[in-house]
């Protein structure tokens, strides 16, 4: 069946804005038929009157229609603020796509990131954004405003055009830095692989906890490829494994150091789990071969508890 795109609509997106806008219509879509129909993902344009109020935003129109005094929303009116945080380090740059549909962990952390800006644009919710890898390499404010909403989505684009290089990874010092840049209370959503190649295992839990500070909800999407990162699905064959934040190359067969890298992997991950409980933070595996809907979902449950 032939899909009609509405090319008013569209013609002014970016390829960003537009896959993010597709995202969510197809999110959207599915909520309608599920039992989660009960979300809230539009955006009403107007409030209620509040007596004594200045009633130079009353809508007159609307009241004509309805007999009740609405105001005419603004954008510094929002209803929530949040933080979106982005690993842009070398080992987020795997594995490598092989089409258009198929995500590395950076892309599809982009993706997400994209969609989730598109349903708080809808919502006029204030969202800012961080990119972080060796340190935090951008901070925006958090707003609400239409034009912020474009500001951003033209930062993930240059982002993703960007090759990133091998940069290494050091969450403990861009976690502490964005705890304390945050003054109010916020939302906080990290994508991140967690390899965090500082080697300090300690600090990294203590920096997650930081952002925690001020009552901060914080929600962890931990991308990973589940396949080959969680577990270990290769072929029966020699390969050469790259680190791709420093280069290094190490020649191995599966077979011989797959036990080791599972039981290596499973103590990294219960650790991540035992301390995002002790901490508040949700923690959510986000595979990029599983596609968008369960991390918008996520939003929309947390969003919801802090309304």
């Amino acid at each position: 069946m032939p899909i009609n795109i509405d090319r008013n609509k569209y013609q002014n997106l970016t390829k960003l804005e537009f896959l993010a806008n597709q995202v969510v219509e197809g999110f959207i879509t599915g909520l309608h038929k599920s039992p989660f129909h009960g979300f809230s993902v539009e955006f009403a344009e107007h409030r209620l009157y509040n007596t004594g109020e200045n009633t130079r935003h009353i809508d007159w129109k609307l009241f004509a229609r309805t007999e009740k005094l609405f105001v005419k929303r603004y954008e510094e009116e929002t209803n929530l603020r949040c933080r979106i945080l982005l690993d842009t380090s070398g080992s987020m740059r795997y594995p490598e796509p092989q089409g258009d549909d198929q995500h590395s962990k950076f892309t599809f952390s982009v993706y997400a990131a994209a969609a989730l800006t598109e349903i708080m644009r809808r919502q006029r919710d204030a969202v800012g954004l961080t990119s972080f890898s060796e340190g935090v390499d951008f901070h925006s404010p958090a707003k609400s405003a239409v034009a912020h909403h474009k500001f951003l989505f033209a930062e993930m684009e240059r982002i993703m055009a960007d090759d990133g290089g091998a940069s290494k990874t050091s969450a403990v010092d861009a976690f502490h830095e964005v705890a304390e840049r945050i003054a109010r209370r916020s939302l906080v959503l990290i994508f991140s692989d967690m390899f965090d190649n500082s080697e300090r295992e300690k600090e990294l839990f203590s920096a997650l906890q930081h952002l925690k500070f001020n009552k901060h909800e914080v929600v962890l999407f931990h991308v990973t490829d589940k396949k080959t990162e969680l577990e270990f699905d290769f072929e029966n064959r020699p390969y050469t494994f790259i680190d791709t934040e420093t280069g290094e190359q190490v020649k191995a067969h599966p077979n011989e150091i797959r036990d080791t890298y599972l039981a290596e992997i499973f103590k990294f991950r219960e650790a991540l789990k035992i301390k995002c409980g002790q901490y508040g933070i949700d923690l959510v595996e986000a595979d990029i071969s599983e596609g968008f809907n369960h991390i918008l979902l996520k939003f929309l449950t947390k969003r919801a508890r802090m309304k």
